[in-house]
């Protein structure tokens, strides 16, 4: 993200502290940022656009990810949109045909899932996607398509399918013929029935087809469809002033939703795949411009899933040739009568883009992502460059180093990716993905202590999958397959994304939840039902998902459901529980008595997405709830300091997080009371005041919403629905007391303990994923932009190993990476100095001290020795003023079952130091000879000193050319290389080595002395 991107994204985002006195951190938390840790594959893709003007580039949509370009073929993919956008969800994007730095964006994925996300309005570029301004319709919710006239760029045109989970009246067709300063409704229908498509004649732009849709999302059904009246075509042709209904070929009765194509070659041809009742729905076909269709074909293919799916696209110099992009992607080359499959990356296809110079050249939109094809769909680019993955949620096992897991969207399982690179691999994006049972809607939780074993779910069914072996077993609750069925006849009702938690006691027990709260201690053999109906099981809301026309009955309807299951760590047996129809209950005593404790206040029927009990007190528990799907956006979340007889609202209109930005979790700190962290439908925040107020946590972060949170190692574990999982390294800095003192003076925070790991040889191919180096976060405060700042860190006996200053005139912070190819591998220079910024900073040192003296400044005293595992102490000096804080480098506990004591810790850094300053030495010497030579050469005297000088040097340095001899100073390098590049017992060769290296540099010493 640039500079400037980061800027607009805090400007939109920033809100300051509120009620509890001057803070130090009362500006930003700017210093700490977020990384990300992938998964590399792409998830959904709602709309994808080319730029016929040039071939290469092409545009991406996602539902929860933003908009992303790619300028080679789809070979590589970068976020556009981050900084700009106020919401992830994509619904259109169109580039205007006689400029393509114009841009026109709609936000609001068309596929109304439970999970969709609120689109913002309308967006433009006028550089191609380097900037974006806002241009209104910020209240329309979901836009199905946007066209612009291609004979002039400023005027647009937008369908509104309107909000997805309540009536509104921003419902309609909009028209602007400025460029978005000013919009006007050209058709409404009701608040009720929105659009979702448009398109234009080509050759007049007046001529415009606009498909109708009543469509509302309830927690417990998709509404998709209504009345003749309330949906079907329109049609204006004197740009938007006057309309018609046709009607003539139609389905008479209800309809649903309708996409729409215009041929490109011949503007009389006009398609419409129609959501109808059985045997009207399908493909309709009009050879004169809508006067009257033809119905085509009622292949189901074609409205499959339509509230998700339903597109249709013609190639753009045949209009016999027709693409439908539902589940399957199916092709016709005879208008529309018959069928074939077309084979893609992934399943659910959404979208497709052909460039009208080339219809070979194409890209596809799918659930897993966009691909570009050469060929017409015979081969396809990558998904596995794009991070758009949508998460349910996060977990971590206890492996060093830690994993994270998640249930991806249309992922064939849920998924684990590492923390940091736990080794050496070719292609670190992709190969750090594994399945870990399951299926995408996971959760995927390994069990502690193990992590090798992972209790995965897929939609209620419960399976043990074992990483060793790649095998799930399967020990479902009821063993009864709930697809398709009323919930009200169902015996056990569980949700798509069914909780699963591990008893924080006992990592045999775990509990599952269906309306019930179920218990096993044997991996799943035998379940123990603990509960009654912990729902409020309302009769009215146990109904066939799916009216007036397709019934979707998948378990993400299954309303009155358990949605979070804890047990607090504090008590064995004290066990909260949420369900999706907004019901806490609670039981002390292991599920023998239960008792109802729903706020009071809460407003009903919203889902209790998140239940933390506190790591502090027994008798406290947080709870997140979300009501977006019932129309309400407003965030819940509430504390409990008495098992849930009273209640306090922490998300007020005044105290920090928006009224927009729906509540997803919340978690607690684990160490410091207090300390709140909530995720939202659009970002992050922290309390530092047990919810009082709340400060933006977004950082750089980008808009999307947080799924869940864990703390775990000092680390802050977020997963997203649309980018994917992020870590932020170290929050230690927010558990200081100092983080709300009010003293205005500078501050040093006291470093986390810091695991010492080695950085495996992986060439990451590129800045993603995000794995850091092994460093010791040190964090410190300043009350104002302060120069002159000196770090050092010193060891137990309180000798200094490094100084790092903050002066400018020295050189500016870089990493680069050499490769030297007399050693076979790549070397890494970083130089970095001290930021003087007021407000909190971070410095990260590498756990390496000094390193040899090299004739070329920035090479010199880099790639030090890693200091052994120990206690050390980072000292700030300001000016006459120093602060010292303690800290432990741990060894990483691999390293530690391999066998390496404290004792060869010692001795392996006692080698690396000996063998450092001989290099030192035979460095310098090699230097002082090249000058001296030099001189002699200049005064062309002393010829017998020469003489001997270049002898000494040929036996130093390696001659010039390819593959040289390698002379002492490299054979030295060759030592040092072998004793830092693992934690390991020293080799008996290369001690007998550096005794025999050492005494040959002191007998070329010797020589020219």
């Amino acid at each position: 993200m640039t500079d400037k991107k980061l800027l607009l994204r805090l400007n939109l985002l920033f809100f300051s502290f509120l009620a509890f006195g001057t803070s130090l951190f009362s500006q930003n938390f700017d210093a700490l940022e977020y990384r990300t840790v992938g998964p590399a594959r792409g998830g959904r893709v709602t709309t994808v656009t080319g730029v016929a003007q040039e071939p290469g580039t092409f545009y991406l949509g996602a539902s929860g990810g933003g908009v992303w370009k790619s300028t080679d073929y789809g070979t590589s993919w970068n976020n556009v949109s981050d900084g700009f956008f106020d919401t992830p969800s994509i619904g259109a994007i169109q580039v205007a045909e006689n400029d393509p730095n114009i841009v026109y964006v709609g936000t609001g994925s068309d596929g109304l899932r439970s999970n969709v996300i609120s689109g913002k309005g309308m967006y433009k570029s006028i550089d191609a996607g380097k900037t974006w301004e806002h241009i209104g319709l910020k209240n329309v919710g979901q836009i199905g398509a946007v066209e612009i006239d291609p004979t002039n760029s400023n005027v647009v045109w937008v369908a509104a399918i309107g909000n997805a989970f309540k009536s509104n009246p921003e419902r309609g067709v909009y028209k602007t013929t400025d460029g978005g300063k000013n919009w006007e409704k050209v058709l409404f229908v009701s608040n009720k029935v929105g659009f979702a498509d448009i398109e234009l004649l080509p050759g007049n732009p007046n001529v415009v087809y606009a498909a109708a849709w009543k469509a509302e999302r309830k927690p417990w059904t998709i509404i998709s469809g209504g009345s003749a009246d309330e949906g079907g075509i329109y049609k204006s042709v004197n740009g938007g002033k006057d309309w018609i209904k046709l009607k003539k070929g139609l389905p008479e009765g209800t309809i649903g939703k309708i996409d729409l194509a215009v041929s490109q070659v011949n503007s009389s041809i006009v398609y419409a795949i129609v959501e109808a009742p059985e045997g009207k729905q399908g493909l309709y076909k009009s050879i004169n411009q809508g006067k009257s269709f033809k119905h085509v074909s009622d292949d189901i293919r074609l409205v499959n899933r339509p509230f998700y799916y339903t597109n249709v696209e013609l190639d753009p110099t045949n209009p016999e040739i027709v693409y439908s992009n539902a589940n399957p992607l199916i092709k016709s080359e005879d208008g529309g009568k018959t069928w074939k499959e077309m084979s893609v990356p992934h399943g659910d296809n959404h979208d497709i883009w052909l460039n009208p110079n080339n219809p070979g050249l194409l890209i596809q939109a799918n659930d897993g992502g966009a691909n570009v094809s050469f060929n017409g769909g015979k081969t396809w680019s990558t998904q596995f460059n794009q991070s758009t993955a949508e998460l349910y949620q996060v977990e971590v096992d206890d492996q060093y180093p830690y994993w994270l897991y998640a249930g991806q969207q249309d992922n064939y399982t849920t998924i684990a990716v590492p923390s940091f690179p736990p080794s050496g691999v070719q292609n670190p994006g992709s190969a750090w993905v594994i399945n870990t049972g399951g299926c995408e809607t996971g959760p995927a939780v390994p069990k502690p202590g193990n992590h090798n074993i992972v209790y995965a779910n897929c939609k209620g069914r419960f399976g043990v999958f074992n990483k060793l072996t790649g095998v799930e077993k399967s020990y479902y609750v009821g063993a009864s397959n709930i697809y398709g069925h009323n919930p009200k006849d169902l015996k056990y009702r569980f949700q798509r994304v069914a909780p699963v938690h591990v008893s924080p006691h006992n990592p045999d027990v775990v509990y599952h939840g269906s309306q019930f709260l179920h218990k096993t201690d044997s991996d799943g053999y035998s379940w123990e039902t603990i509960s009654p109906d912990l729902t409020a099981f309302e009769a009215d809301k146990q109904v066939i998902s799916g009216s007036p026309i397709t019934r979707d009955i998948t378990g993400e309807e299954y309303y009155s459901t358990l949605y979070s299951i804890r047990e607090s760590p504090l008590k064995e047996g004290l066990i909260w529980t949420g369900s999706n129809d907004g019901v806490v209950s609670v039981t002390q005593d292991g599920g023998k008595t239960w008792q109802n404790v729903t706020p009071k206040k809460l407003p009903k029927g919203g889902r209790v997405e998140s239940i933390a009990a506190s790591h502090h007190d027994m008798a406290t528990a947080y709870i997140a709830v979300d009501r977006h799907l019932l129309g309400d956006a407003k965030p819940y979340i509430y504390k409990t300091t008495d098992y849930g007889s009273n209640w306090k609202l922490l998300s007020t209109v005044s105290n920090g997080i928006p009224s927009d930005h729906t509540s997803r979790v919340l978690r607690e700190d684990p160490v410091k009371p207090g300390l709140l962290y909530a995720g939202t439908e659009y970002g992050m925040f922290v309390s530092l005041n047990d919810g009082d107020s709340w400060q933006s946590f977004q950082q750089n972060l980008p808009v999307t919403p947080i799924t869940d949170i864990k703390i775990f190692r000092g680390d802050l574990v977020l997963s997203t629905m649309g980018r994917g999982f992020w870590i932020l390294d170290d929050i230690t800095a927010l558990r200081d007391a100092a983080i709300t003192s009010s003293e205005k003076k500078p501050h040093l925070f006291k470093p986390d303990n810091t695991i010492r790991y080695r950085y495996p040889k992986v060439r990451t191919g590129g800045s993603f994923p995000k794995y850091p180096r092994t460093a010791v976060y040190i964090d410190y405060y300043l009350a104002e932009k302060t120069e002159g700042l000196q770090l050092e860190i010193l060891d137990a006996n309180k000798e200094t190993l490094v100084t790092i200053l903050s002066d400018s005139t020295l050189l500016k912070s870089s990493v680069s990476e050499e490769e030297n190819m007399d050693l076979s591998t790549t070397f890494r220079y970083v130089n970095t100095k001290l930021k003087t910024k007021k407000g909190l900073n971070r410095f990260e040192w590498d756990l390496r001290e000094k390193g040899p003296w090299h004739k070329e400044e920035k090479r010199r005293y880099k790639n030090g020795p890693m200091v052994p595992p120990g206690w050390y102490t980072a000292k700030l000096t300001i000016g006459d003023t120093s602060r010292m804080q303690d800290f432990e480098i741990l060894p990483d506990p691999r390293v530690k079952d391999e066998g390496m004591t404290p004792e060869l810790f010692e001795k392996q850094h006692s080698m690396q130091r000996s063998i450092l300053n001989l290099l030192t030495e035979a460095r310098q010497l090699e230097h002082q000879l090249e000058k001296e030579a030099k001189k002699l050469e200049l005064e062309d005297a002393d010829s017998a000193k020469l003489e001997n000088i270049e002898m000494a040097l040929k036996e130093l340095k390696n001659d010039e050319g390819a593959y040289p001899q390698q002379m002492l100073v490299a054979q030295i390098s060759y030592i040092y290389y072998m004793v830092n590049s693992a934690d390991q017992v020293v080799g008996e060769d290369v001690i007998a080595r550096y005794n025999e290296l050492k005494t040959m540099f002191a007998g070329i010493k010797n020589k020219v002395q």
